[in-house]
């Protein structure tokens, strides 16, 4: 079963078949709309696939998109969480309130939940201007660019390895790691129909956001991290794809070898940029010179403060492939090309 992306407004709970059931559920102020949310049937409860953004309208789509399909939140067995973000896992503690049911979600976002919920506001802000200030951006960027963070999501119940079954009585739904997007994000694939939950991993028409936190970590490689993923779910075959955002397609093998060509073309794209320059750049300089869905200087501000986490995440591989190289002991951290 195909769908095509529209807008919210037009979005209704479906039922998919197999016992499986889809649930939009609002983003509120967000361009990408919505969040789809799995069900997946079980004898003791359905089994959530994300949960949505913590908000009073979402909380009402979700609750109310299960009962049109006949399903009670109250009676949810479990959360299994694709990856920690907001979109993602933010009803997950009110789904648990309301039906006393588990979180679950990868170990490694597990243990950045846990470090989200340690860390004040106040070192929140230091820790985003200072990042900031070492990309290149000014003092005027960086106010602009600085903002809240979204609530702290929900502490999971379990926490899931690659290759776990889910808790899902009488079916098979096994954990994928895919790091990339964030280190822990999961895909979930229902074997025993063939279905494959890419959350944020694989979508049908955008790349995910693969950045840097902060910019300048040379101790991590998140897109080299997300290429291998994106092989590791082509070797499951075209399998039906069930993502977390625009709509349902087949083959997610053959989206998934798309999206590495794209990123292998932004990374040559971006390594010619460098070297067609005489001096090293910054990140943030990197950032604006790079091509978006829309011009630089239109990008909202916490848009450019993504983009640019982008930039650092290309910047980052192609140092580790020693395409380029940053530059010792400078502060703000360039990077330049090494001639081949």
């Amino acid at each position: 079963m195909k769908t095509r992306r529209r807008p919210y407004t037009e979005q209704r709970p479906q039922d998919l078949g197999g016992g499986v059931w889809s649930v939009p559920v609002p983003i509120p102020g967000n361009p990408l709309g919505y969040t789809l949310v799995y069900a997946v049937e079980s004898p003791q409860g359905p089994v959530l696939v994300d949960a949505g953004w913590n908000h009073p309208d979402a909380w009402d789509a979700l609750s109310g998109g299960l009962a049109a399909l006949g399903l009670d939140v109250s009676a949810v067995h479990g959360v299994v969480v694709t990856h920690f973000h907001p979109d993602h896992a933010g009803l997950a503690g009110q789904v648990r309130e309301a039906s006393g049911g588990w979180i679950a979600m990868h170990e490694d976002d597990a243990a950045l939940v846990r470090l989200m919920t340690e860390y004040a506001a106040g070192e929140h802000d230091t820790f985003q201007a200072d990042m900031l200030r070492r990309a290149g951006a000014d003092a005027v960027e960086t106010r602009q660019v600085m903002g809240g963070r979204p609530p702290t999501p929900a502490l999971p119940d379990r926490e899931l390895r690659d290759g776990d079954l889910v808790d899902l009585p009488g079916r098979r739904l096994r954990a994928v790691h895919t790091p990339g997007h964030t280190p822990g994000h999961i895909c979930l694939h229902l074997e025993d129909a063939d279905r494959l939950f890419t959350g944020d991993h694989v979508l049908p028409d955008i790349t995910p956001h693969i950045g840097i936190y902060p910019y300048d970590r040379d101790d991590v490689d998140p897109l080299s991290d997300f290429l291998a993923s994106l092989d590791r779910v082509g070797d499951l075959g075209p399998l039906d794809a069930l993502p977390a955002h625009e709509w349902i397609f087949p083959d997610v093998a053959a989206r998934a070898s798309q999206i590495r060509h794209h990123h292998e073309e932004k990374l040559e794209r971006l390594r010619a940029l460098l070297a067609q320059r005489p001096q090293p750049l910054t990140i943030w300089e990197v950032a604006a010179m790079m091509t978006w869905n829309r011009p630089w200087d239109d990008l909202a501000p916490v848009l450019r403060g993504m983009a640019a986490g982008e930039a650092a995440a290309h910047l980052r591989t192609l140092e580790a492939r020693g395409r380029i190289r940053r530059l010792p002991g400078v502060d703000p951290v360039r990077f330049q090309a090494i001639d081949s």
